[in-house]
């Protein structure tokens, strides 16, 4: 064997091997884009040689593009993935492609470059540029049809999503799929085309011959545009697939590439592709290393079974770890169970759950009135109403019951993580593991880091997340963290839209329209009314500067808590979460404005937007001056994960890096001028550094 550095090259006989070495996915970077065509050259030159089969061994063929490169030079550097799968199309000696595990993107597309196809019946092909906002730029959307026919490419390339290679058998994509070694397979196969004297099989030279390829992308450009007004590039990958159709080979690959240089540029496709790093990025700690031993975690505990309780038992159940779950009295513990089964039963009657999942699920939770049961669980998570006093209790009878090494952690919103592990005398051991309602269903976790928490706490915590598939951010301790600290500036500043004239309804239309899930006033009425106001009297009671009687406030005294009681800011049918405008708001507004001498002005949309965005990125700012968030990239992530911004903004710090960050500071000077404006329109520091620099958040 002898190996050129990000490729290795072997000969069995005629047929030379080419296994490519660039872990973890065999990413498709320069080093290893040139020892593919080193490496073929080679193959060629050698008389002794009659056939090539090109592998990533059995592990995974190639993900695709190496996102190591994305911004360098490198990226764009020859040979480029054009260059590598060019050189191998042309080959004069046939080439195999040996397929095993992931064959994604940009490596799918060299595979299809191949002569030949093999490939393990489990192994994951396919095409998910569009998730990043782009088409494949390789040929994917000129060779896929050619290989699959129309249909069967479009819904590959439009969906973004792999398929198992067994679904591609009798394809032209794949000449066959195997379940042993797929490299002995294949190397027997080029064999048998060497015996056999098989020319290369070459996709471009495939023809396309479907008379209802047109009708059928016509309709999927009408099915297309309608499902991703907010995204260009679905549309895109169907109108280059329609080039395969329409155009010679070589005329569709240059259109394919203007198309996706295209998309390059657009706002969109840089945000998901912000959203792709930053994703990745997020379980990077500086000062914990990735060798960071974990501690074990078999068995939880939950203390509450409450909604939030609730979810959270649920959401292990699901994965697999069984769960102790403990209430204080058997009414509340019976409710609790309840309600776990009827979530699974209503999961099960979609079609979501099997009984025998149903069953399996239900038999890992073991209800408990007692915490001695909590002896001998590995973590235990409390979900136990947000008073200080009430987790005192319970951070002090955790500490005496449950063993040495166990992790102890809070699912507190807004408490001091610090202040609660000073009830222990094992604050190592202590931190917070933030869910948000529906804990089973929403895949944010905010991971607070308290002042003496452990690093392999804080690791395996980490590593939790990814078992139980949340989206896991870290945070510092401050009232609120990253996502409730940032949404109190959020609903300040739409509640102060309101009382100078914008309506709840004008307020939650402008943001919903500028991509949000949902606008403030109708999230407030899910998360219900008291929650918030609950907050505000803690906080005066603390900060007498902070923001006074709100309008929300007199909603609560009148038993209007939201969706739960049927009336917040919005009234609701029975058994429905329709948002129904009540008059009876508009008169609370109206006389509030009077009494407190406010004289109604008009609001446009945009006004909403800039408030409340740049109330966002503001705060965002002084989280980042705080050191509270390791990156505003991770800013993103919580409110795009948790907080129902839209992706095609990229999170906050990015539309405000797409905005123009001296265009924030500008608008939020503005606003800090007017008469009466609350200390904190006035800009950041750290924004001001940076947009006076010339910088961006990210």
């Amino acid at each position: 064997m002898s190996e050129n550095s990000a490729a290795e090259y072997e000969q069995f006989g005629p047929i030379a091997v080419i296994t490519m070495n660039n872990p973890p996915v065999n990413g498709l970077g320069l080093a290893l884009r040139s020892a593919i065509v080193a490496l073929v050259d080679r193959a060629l030159a050698d008389p002794q040689v009659s056939a090539i089969v090109l592998t990533g061994g059995e592990k995974i063929f190639s993900a695709g593009a190496d996102i190591r490169e994305f911004g360098e030079q490198k990226q764009a550097s020859a040979p480029t993935l054009h260059d590598v799968i060019e050189v191998v199309e042309a080959c004069s000696k046939p080439v195999v492609a040996a397929i095993a595990g992931a064959c994604l993107g940009g490596g799918l597309e060299l595979a299809m470059g191949c002569h030949f196809r093999v490939a393990r019946s489990d192994a994951s092909l396919g095409l998910p540029e569009v998730k990043l906002g782009l088409l494949p730029g390789a040929g994917g959307t000129q060779r896929a049809p050619r290989l699959l026919g129309v249909e069967r490419a479009l819904n590959l390339i439009v969906s973004g999503e792999p398929e198992r290679a067994k679904n591609f058998a009798g394809t032209a994509l794949l000449d066959e799929v195997v379940d042993g070694s797929v490299l002995d397979a294949a190397v027997a196969f080029a064999r048998s085309v060497v015996d056999g004297k098989l020319a290369p099989k070459r996709a471009r030279d495939i023809k396309i011959d479907d008379p209802h390829a047109e009708p059928l992308l016509q309709f999927a450009r009408t099915t297309v545009a309608a499902a991703s007004r907010q995204f260009p590039a679905p549309l895109q990958c169907v109108e280059a697939v329609g080039h395969a159709v329409s155009k010679r080979f070589d005329e569709g690959l240059r259109l394919e590439r203007e198309i996706f240089m295209g998309l390059m540029a657009t706002p969109e496709s840089k945000a998901l592709r912000h959203i792709f790093a930053a994703e990745r990025a997020v379980s990077k700690l500086p000062d914990v290393p990735a060798d960071t031993p974990l501690r074990d975690i078999r068995r939880v505990g939950v203390i509450g079974a409450g909604t939030m309780g609730g979810g959270i038992t649920m959401t292990f159940a699901d994965a697999g770890i069984p769960v102790v779950l403990l209430e204080t009295k058997q009414e509340a513990l019976d409710r609790g169970i309840e309600n776990i089964r009827r979530n699974y039963a209503a999961s099960m009657k979609k079609g979501k759950l099997t009984q025998a999942q149903y069953d399996q699920r239900l038999a890992l939770i073991e209800p408990t009135l007692d915490y001695a049961a909590l002896a001998d669980v590995d973590l235990v998570i409390e979900a136990v109403f947000e008073e200080m006093s009430v987790k005192r209790e319970v951070f002090g009878r955790l500490d005496a019951i449950a063993k040495p090494g166990a992790i102890l952690a809070s699912n507190t919103s807004m408490l001091d993580l610090n202040e609660i592990a000073s009830y222990t005398k094992r604050p190592q051991d202590v931190i917070g593991l933030h869910f948000f309602s529906p804990a089973n269903v929403m895949r944010l976790l905010e991971i607070v880091r308290g002042a003496k928490t452990a690093p392999d706490v804080l690791a395996t915590c980490m590593n939790l997340a990814r078992r139980i598939r949340k989206t896991a951010v870290v945070a510092g301790v401050c009232e609120g963290f990253i996502g409730n600290r940032m949404i109190e500036r959020y609903g300040a500043a739409s509640n102060l839209l309101m009382a100078q004239g914008a309506s709840p309804q004008q307020v939650d239309g402008a943001l919903q329209r500028f991509g949000l899930a949902m606008g403030p006033f109708r999230m407030n009425d899910l998360a219900g009314l008291d929650i918030a106001s609950a907050a505000r009297k803690r906080k005066a009671a603390s900060d007498p500067s902070s923001q006074g009687r709100v309008v929300a406030d007199v909603l609560c005294e009148m038993g209007r808590l939201g969706q739960k009681t049927g009336s917040g800011w919005y009234r609701y049918e029975a058994g429905k979460r329709d948002a129904i405008q009540d008059p009876v708001v508009d008169t609370i507004i109206e006389q509030f404005r009077r009494e407190n001498g406010i004289t109604v002005r008009k609001i446009s949309d945009q006004e909403v937007i800039e408030r409340c965005i740049y109330a966002l990125v503001n705060e965002g700012a002084r989280i980042l001056e705080d050191g509270i968030a390791a990156r505003a990239s991770d800013i993103d992530v919580v409110y795009l994960s948790g907080y129902g911004f839209p992706r095609h903004r990229g999170g906050p710090m990015l539309y405000a890096d797409t905005v123009g960050l001296p265009n924030v500071v500008r608008a939020l000077r503005r606003f800090a001028a007017e008469p009466g404006a609350e200390a904190w329109w006035e800009p950041a520091p750290l924004l001001v550094k940076l947009a006076e620099a010339g910088r961006s958040f990210n």
